[in-house]
């Protein structure tokens, strides 16, 4: 098991992390990131190979402590986020930082802080995006935005680093808790008829990070049948 590459997911707790996990727990040795320590710990007891890596990713101290012991790193999914939705007129800044926060700036700082550990391990940087990366829909513009901004992020990394993968996933309405929350906020029925299934995603995800050394799979977008 020590032989394994290590990869870190972000957002592990649940939802779309999780799914993750367990898609690399058969090749990989974890770190499962997130701020729920019980959750984390209670998946860890499910994953051969998992230790459990509380967080909090918008406090700059923490993440600098807690990288401090990794050296090299093979995989960094980034699956955290949030969703704090409305329409310009109506969201306030605290929904705007709110996004930036946690969907862009942890991302950006928790990959320069390790970038060090990916360029020794010649690693795989994975940002778990959204279908608002790519299309901004009216009450979307808060998180939209976030989501345009890491999308630059991710497509800069990977013109200056070119000696890490850097992949960016594009899924469509998952089946998640936080879209749960979305449709409750649109006053809606919850429907997962057409919605992805988290573990999809994630398999998207292990099939990126398995391509062989001539792949570099910059991006993949997934929407429901």
């Amino acid at each position: 098991m020590t032989d394994l590459p290590l990869a870190l997911v972000t957002g592990a707790s649940r939802g779309i992390g999780a799914a993750v996990a367990h898609q690399l727990a058969p090749t990989h040795r974890l770190l499962l990131g997130g701020r729920d320590a019980d959750a984390l710990a209670a998946l860890a007891k499910e994953l051969p190979g998992a230790t459990p890596w509380p967080v909090e990713l918008t406090d700059p101290a923490s993440l600098a402590s807690a990288v401090a012991d990794i050296s090299s790193l093979d995989v960094l999914v980034h699956s955290a986020g949030v969703a704090r939705l409305g329409r310009i007129e109506e969201a306030s800044a605290d929904a705007w930082r709110d996004n930036f926060e946690v969907n862009t700036l942890a991302v950006v700082e928790l990959t320069r802080l390790l970038l060090p550990a990916l360029r020794a391990a010649g690693g795989h940087v994975v940002v778990i995006n959204s279908g608002a990366g790519l299309n901004a829909r009216p009450g979307w513009s808060p998180y939209a935005a976030s989501k345009f901004a890491v999308r630059a992020f991710a497509d800069a990394l990977r013109e200056e680093e070119r000696d890490i993968r850097v992949t960016s996933i594009y899924p469509g309405r998952t089946d998640t808790e936080m879209q749960q929350a979305i449709f409750a906020g649109e006053g809606r029925e919850y429907d997962t008829a057409h919605l992805l299934k988290a573990d999809s995603v994630a398999t998207a995800v292990a099939t990126a990070v398995a391509a062989t050394p001539d792949v570099h799979p910059t991006e993949v977008i997934l929407r429901p049948r």
